[in-house]
């Protein structure tokens, strides 16, 4: 991957539906070249653009962070076994005290119960499990976009954003669920192909499709592993944040473009950040120019990604390796 590949792939990241052209007029380059480029990386499977869902607000699932330390030797057959459920989010090997770090979502927080106390803690090598439950998301891995791009490409490239704050409840009607579902399959998918799908006509299809946009029900991503990108450096970092600091330092973090997902949770912890970077040297400057002066943080946890088995529902194993390339 060059750097006008690495670009595009940011341009796409920022608006997962853009033509083409919008791309290409954004970043300045013809639209045969963008076209191009960018389906070369989604037939070669680099480069997949899917959506997922407000989990929380849609009542879509609850989404809970596990902890997974496991037997020394079985890291990667468990990591495989969480991989496998259909209800996690992302599976990571990482350093530090755990060695797996898994995005589960439940489907109702009763069956979070059962899932918790007796799937997870049945698959074997599993010794212990701790658990950190979503209470807010101040930026999803969909909202992020790699560093390549100046401020007016994005700006160009940005949809209006709503002016009404979301709901903190907005339930899916079973027409928006089969739509939702059918971009989770593929992002791009066109209004005309929705239509045919769901035997409903293109404006309709266009009318719900901007809607589930609008209220941020479903937001579009372009999903490609960071390392695929130059920025070989992914962190998760737990942050300890007095109850009246959480809004700030929450939003504040996620303003920052290094920042994948930040969200408030449960637990001794309170904040989750991923963070993904060039090299060592930018997360450490990350953590003292960035979380350091932020008073209400008074503990931070730095865990370092060292392999990824699964990203936003999508299985990695097998499929991208950590070599970059050619």
């Amino acid at each position: 991957m060059d750097v006008l590949d690495r670009r595009l792939v940011a341009a796409l990241q920022v608006n997962p539906r853009a033509s083409w052209g919008d791309i290409g007029r954004a970043v300045g380059e013809h639209e045969r070249t963008v076209a191009r480029r960018l389906q070369r990386l989604i037939s070669d499977g680099h480069l997949r653009v899917t959506a997922i869902h407000d989990d929380l607000r849609t009542g879509h699932g609850r989404p809970v962070h596990l902890h997974v330390q496991v037997r020394p030797g079985s890291t990667a057959r468990v990591a495989e076994s969480l991989a496998q459920r259909p209800d996690t989010r992302s599976v990571y090997a990482v350093t530090g005290a755990a060695d797996l770090a898994c995005e589960l979502v439940a489907p109702t927080r009763e069956a979070m119960h059962d899932i918790l106390t007796s799937q997870v803690s049945a698959i074997e090598g599993v010794l212990h499990t701790r658990t950190q439950v979503v209470l807010h998301t101040f930026r999803t891995v969909a909202e992020w976009h790699a560093p390549f791009l100046t401020e007016a490409e994005v700006k160009e490239l940005t949809a209006v954003a709503p002016c009404e704050e979301p709901q903190d409840q907005d339930v899916l009607s079973p027409l928006e669920q089969e739509i939702a579902d059918l971009l989770a399959e593929d992002g791009r998918m066109s209004f005309t192909a929705i239509a045919e799908r769901l035997d409903i006509s293109v404006p309709t299809a266009r009318k719900r499709v901007a809607s589930l946009l609008d209220r941020r029900l479903i937001l579009p991503r372009a999903e490609m592993e960071p390392v695929l990108l130059g920025l070989e450096v992914d962190a998760i970092l737990w942050l300890a944040v007095r109850p009246h600091g959480l809004d700030r330092v929450g939003t504040t973090l996620a303003g920052h473009p290094g920042v994948r997902y930040c969200a408030a949770t449960s637990g001794t912890h309170s904040v989750i950040v991923q963070v993904t970077v060039a090299h060592e040297a930018e997360l450490y400057r990350f953590l003292t120019a960035v979380v350091g002066p932020l008073d209400d943080v008074t503990d931070v946890d730095v865990t370092l990604i060292t392999r990824a088995y699964k990203r936003g529902f999508l299985r990695k194993s097998g499929l991208l390796t950590l070599e970059k390339v050619p």
